[in-house]
């Protein structure tokens, strides 16, 4: 397998396997690839023919001998096969080494279970990997944030992504308490699917359910509530139809996932030691992930919670950035990691 690495030198990667999307860091590079984590296969021939954003753009367009597929499903791998040809694809477009075979750290949701977190280490391993660790996503936001994770004093960090959502209080260096939730973002974008067919009878695709979502999707109510366009194939005459929906319609539909995704933190909150009760009220709530991007987070998690609330910079990358951090400096930062296995 050693031989199999490319001509370029690659580095230690960390690389955030989600749901939604794959970014890999590179030691020494920073970001070098954010990718969705959808592939297409042809049935006929069993045969990778696209991945990442030209796969995307094939969801409900392909012929029938064509499947764009979603080979991880809330945070874990549901397609072993599937995960391993596309992560082994995302890694030779960074840069592979015929020569010498990386250290990989690959972030995996707070309770995952053992079978669940092989399936991801397998993953990296049969794709190149010799080393293999692990690190809880919650403590990759928190790295990525910023957040200075070896103080006495705790931080909260909400990571909310396309599967998964992820919420720990960590304090010197570790993670004192944590919880994970299977909604994120996929379950948002459900509920605007189910809204819009029981509402209009209209029948969308994900990728339309996304951009509803990024267009007037929002978890509180907006100074300006916004409205826009949707098509879709009206499920009464089987053509094409188009409707109107609004921010306050779509907040609406989601609420059930947006319920589940507060009630997570507010459970984090209620077993928090007393001692770190204060620091997070000093310190607040910080949120990461593609879902911290939707409307409202800060306005909703501070009135329900009583918390100051603060979105992270760049919180698509916050868990590749705080992984990355560990591939710059395994010396100081390796006793943050769950696990280790070498191929």
């Amino acid at each position: 397998m050693a031989a199999w690495w490319s001509r370029h030198g690659v580095g230690d990667l960390a690389i955030d396997l989600g749901t939604a999307n794959t970014v890999i860091y590179q030691r020494g590079r920073g970001i070098v690839l954010d990718e969705p984590s959808v592939v297409a296969i042809d049935r006929r021939s069993g045969r990778m023919i696209a991945a990442g954003h030209k796969a995307k753009e094939m969801l409900g367009r392909t012929p029938d001998h064509v499947e764009a597929v979603r080979p991880l499903k809330d945070g874990v791998v549901s397609d072993a096969e599937v995960t391993e040809r596309m992560l082994r694809y995302f890694v030779e477009q960074v840069g592979p080494s015929k020569i010498v075979r990386p250290r990989i750290v690959i972030c995996v949701p707070s309770e995952v279970t053992g079978v669940e977190r092989r399936a991801l280490e397998d993953s990296a391993l049969r794709a190149g990997a010799r080393r293999v660790y692990i690190i809880e996503e919650a403590m990759a936001a928190a790295l990525g944030a910023g957040l200075p994770v070896n103080e006495t004093r705790a931080h909260l960090v909400v990571d909310i992504g396309g599967g998964t959502t992820d919420v720990a209080v960590i304090s010197l260096g570790g993670i004192v308490t944590a919880r994970s939730v299977r909604v994120g973002g996929d379950e948002i974008d459900e509920a605007i699917i189910a809204f819009v067919k029981s509402e209009y009878s209209l029948l969308l695709g994900e990728r339309s359910a996304e951009d509803i979502k990024l267009a007037v999707g929002s978890v509180f109510p907006l100074s300006e509530e916004l409205t826009t366009r949707v098509r879709g194939r009206d499920l009464v005459t089987g053509l094409p139809k188009t409707v109107q929906v609004s921010s306050p319609d779509i907040r609406r539909a989601i609420e059930t996932p947006v319920i589940t995704i507060t009630d997570i933190v507010r459970t984090v909150l209620d077993v928090c030691p007393p001692e770190l009760a204060g620091d997070i009220l000093d310190n607040g709530v910080t949120l990461t992930g593609g879902g911290a991007l939707l409307r409202g987070w800060t306005a909703r998690l501070r009135h329900e919670l009583g918390v100051p609330v603060r979105v992270a910079d760049d919180p698509l990358q916050a868990v590749a950035r705080g992984s990355g951090r560990c591939v710059e400096d395994f010396a100081s930062l390796s006793r943050i990691l769950a696990d280790v296995r070498r191929g």
